[in-house]
């Protein structure tokens, strides 16, 4: 078992091993407080968390609450890296509010579903009245976040809670930071323009599915070029009109790039992964009745960033199921930059994202 799970993951791209290997080995900070910021790790469900808590001030009785769930394509890095790490306390401080950063199992010793489900567990836990009350959180000021894949598992954990009937206790708001929100079309003009763009080129994000998925990297090819999702493939027909990027995005997005619609492709993909097209994977898929369940949003995108049309689609179907919705565009920022606020990665696309997210949290928290 663990000789397959070492050849599984001495075949991810070398991007992604020396970007694991930079942020995840050196770089796990344990739970130290500061005067300002109480942090300790927890266990929610069985799901690791890590808490970040400002102090109690007097005659404050209760606090907002921000459930945050990290990126690095369901395979990469940490609750408890230095960038996460320095991202949550900023938020528990600017925000005064209860920070909780989800540490969910990565790729390669787990695939989906099990990142959404140990998101799903360790926000339902959170959201017992009896847990949010130990930590003096208001229950009905509680958003759940994330950024890039941690936005996508963000989003499906919202979806999912919204469809609850036995919760009592639901996020207030939900923020997504360059959220990753389909595999159906990887030809989006958002792909095509910035398919080669360093951080997040194509390639790296259509591995990334493929890994949390437990696929074969043979796919890879007929995944760029939209074959899984062709005319003649039965199970993609009824999701083609959710994610008609002709109709969603503004011209300014469109540019002059063309659709790429296969007529024959091989419907033999969904067979062999069904996840493709599964709302806790895709959740930009799901049907209009829940995304009309869903609560006030966030999304940022950038231009630079292969990612940008998922986010923008996405808020242009919650707008239209009546969903109050920011998206927030950032012409000359790129995937990832948020979290590069620290020398020797201190970006000004860094710090400008995410006091634009922390003042719209802020704003309506």
């Amino acid at each position: 078992h663990k000789k397959c799970h070492l050849i599984h993951y001495l075949r991810l791209s070398h991007h992604l091993i020396i970007l694991n290997y930079l942020i995840c080995t050196f770089d796990k900070l344990k739970s130290v407080s500061s005067e300002d910021i109480n942090i300790t790790d927890a266990v929610f469900d069985g799901v690791e968390v890590r808490v970040f808590e400002p102090p109690a001030k007097r005659d404050e009785r209760l606090k907002r609450s921000v459930v945050y769930i990290h990126g690095g394509g369901w395979a990469l890095a940490s609750a408890r890296t230095s960038l996460y790490n320095n991202l949550c306390r900023i938020m528990a401080e600017s925000l005064n509010a209860v920070v909780v950063s989800v540490e969910y199992r990565l790729v390669p010793e787990v695939c989906f579903p099990e990142q959404f489900h140990d998101a799903l567990r360790a926000t339902k836990h959170f959201l017992q009245p009896d847990v949010l009350a130990e930590y003096s959180v208001d229950p009905s000021r509680i958003a759940i976040s994330g950024d890039s894949a941690g936005g996508n598992l963000a989003a499906a954990v919202c979806q999912q809670l919204s469809k609850d009937e036995h919760l009592t206790i639901r996020p207030k708001l939900q923020a997504l930071i360059y959220p990753v929100l389909q595999a159906f079309d990887f030809n989006t003009p958002s792909y095509q323009q910035n398919m080669n763009m360093p951080v997040l080129p194509r390639y790296v994000m259509i591995n990334y599915w493929i890994d949390y998925f437990n696929g074969n990297y043979d796919l890879a090819h007929s995944l760029v070029i939209n074959n899984h999702t062709a005319l003649d493939v039965g199970q993609a027909l009824s999701f083609r009109g959710r994610l008609n990027w002709t109709s969603l995005l503004p011209s300014s997005f469109k540019k002059n790039y063309k659709p790429v619609i296969q007529t024959t492709g091989k419907a033999e993909i969904i067979r062999e992964i069904p996840a493709l097209l599964d709302v806790r994977a895709v959740p930009l898929l799901a049907e209009n009745e829940t995304l009309q369940l869903q609560p006030k949003t966030y999304i940022l995108t950038c231009e630079n960033d292969v990612l940008r049309d998922d986010g923008a689609m996405y808020a242009k179907r919650l707008e239209h199921a009546g969903v109050e919705v920011t998206l927030d565009h950032f012409d000359d920022c790129f995937h990832g930059c948020m979290i590069f606020t620290i020398w020797p990665t201190d970006f000004s696309a860094g710090v400008q994202t995410r006091n634009s997210y922390i003042k719209w949290l802020d704003e309506n928290l």
